[in-house]
């Protein structure tokens, strides 16, 4: 399915009016988020989708809309955790925790618990608690969610004590005290770093399998949840609208799941090797999407735009940084920064009109970096950015309403 889409492909979308124009000229051009939204739902409106929603074979939702504007999507139920559940039961490293029945505890961003307890308040009949229980938090019968605050770094004791409960309780719940933890890298490594605060230890057990699926994760926060824990840590990389595109082994590799999926990787500049992702997807019957751009950035083995050779998801479109030598993504500077010091834990570059920005950073044990590191950071961001930059450690930076980080703020 790359480039132009396969003849079977073509029929498939024959009805669906976006595509139309497409298929009159024999030539699909990028499909644009924006386009998407055009005329929206009509636009994707047939007489077997209707029929769907008629049913509640198919339902819309809303992307996370982390670094763009939300996008209305249609899509079947459960469409995004079937994409996870498969891959999870596949996964060479860790499918034996799925053949177990082990429960899956979710710790990542609020809105998704918040999500996972408006539905379940809507199947009552009733109002969202605002403190919900573990029971209202349940997606089904395998996974639960955990957190319940906005910002990880203000998790108190009393909300580490409860998270840790309810982990106890699901290892509790298999016969060989197994779970798998699903997370978001950064809010696993908050909760590492709150535990080894308070001495609790000996309340969190031992995971038997780790995917952290949500957001791009630094290096040295891979490098600090591999310190900790001695089960396979896997990343899996999608999005609400195509499901899973690629998974991480073990050891770090990226590996596709293409599943009626193609992909196309175009230089995000003339002679750039950051790659944006262009996807052609019918995994999603009603709404498949050709030739569309992701947003997201990759970059490959060798530097060719081979999709079967992608070392790894570098951020966002949307967030990459221009500068004299061409553009820069948020796996660029936390290359820098992984190679200065692996004490490094969020960071945060703020830019502005000129040749100047700060470069703040936080610690995992909250100490700011020594005087030497402190330099060899500066110099090796400034190196990569094209511009003076001062390094500061702060104590704390915000998480984004979205439950995520920015790495990149453009003062302008």
């Amino acid at each position: 399915m790359n480039g132009q889409p396969a003849a079977d492909v073509v029929d498939l979308i024959r009805d669906v009016p976006i595509y139309r124009t497409s298929i009159e000229r024999g030539h699909f051009p990028i499909l644009e988020k924006p386009e998407i939204a055009r005329g929206f739902p009509d636009n994707w409106m047939t007489p077997a989708l209707a029929a769907a929603l008629e049913k509640g074979e198919a339902e819309f939702v809303l992307s996370t809309g982390t670094n763009h504007a939300r996008m209305q999507i249609i899509r079947p139920p459960y469409f995004l955790l079937n994409s996870y559940y498969r891959l999870w039961s596949e996964h060479p490293d860790i499918r034996a925790t799925w053949e177990e029945g082990c429960q899956r505890v979710s710790l990542t961003t609020v809105l998704a618990t918040e999500h996972v307890a408006r539905v379940n308040a809507k199947k009552r009949g009733t109002d969202p608690s605002p403190a919900p229980a573990p029971e209202e938090r349940r997606l089904d019968a395998r996974t639960v969610y955990l957190n319940l605050r906005l910002d990880p770094a203000l998790w108190e004791r009393e909300d580490v004590e409860r998270m840790l409960g309810e982990i106890q309780a699901a290892r509790e719940a298999h016969p060989k005290g197994w779970y798998h933890l699903d997370c978001s890298g950064y809010h696993l490594a908050h909760l590492v770093r709150k535990v080894g605060e308070w001495g609790l230890w000996d309340a969190f057990p031992a995971p038997a399998s780790i995917i952290h699926a949500y957001e791009y994760t630094p290096v040295n926060v891979r490098r600090y949840l591999a310190q900790h824990f001695a089960c396979p840590v896997v990343d899996l990389f999608g999005s609400t609208e195509l499901g899973y595109l690629y998974y991480s082994d073990a050891r770090g590799r990226y590996w596709p799941y293409l599943d009626k999926m193609s992909v196309e990787l175009v230089p995000v500049a003339p002679g750039s090797e950051i790659y944006s992702l262009i996807v052609t997807s019918v995994r999603n019957p009603h709404m498949p999407l050709i030739r569309y751009r992701s947003g997201d950035c990759a970059r490959t083995l060798d530097g060719t735009p081979d999709p079967a050779r992608i070392s790894r998801f570098c951020g966002r479109e949307k967030e990459l940084l221009d500068t004299p030598r061409g553009p820069v993504a948020q796996s660029d500077l936390d290359d820098r920064i992984a190679d200065v010091s692996h004490r490094v834990f969020l960071h945060r570059l703020h830019v502005a009109d000129g040749d100047r920005a700060r470069l703040l950073v936080t610690t995992f044990d909250g100490a700011p970096l020594d005087a030497a590191d402190t330099a060899a950071l500066a110099e090796s961001a400034g190196e990569l950015t094209g511009r003076h930059c001062r390094v500061e450690h702060v104590p704390h930076l915000p998480i984004g309403k979205s439950g995520k980080y920015a790495w990149l703020v453009k003062d302008l």
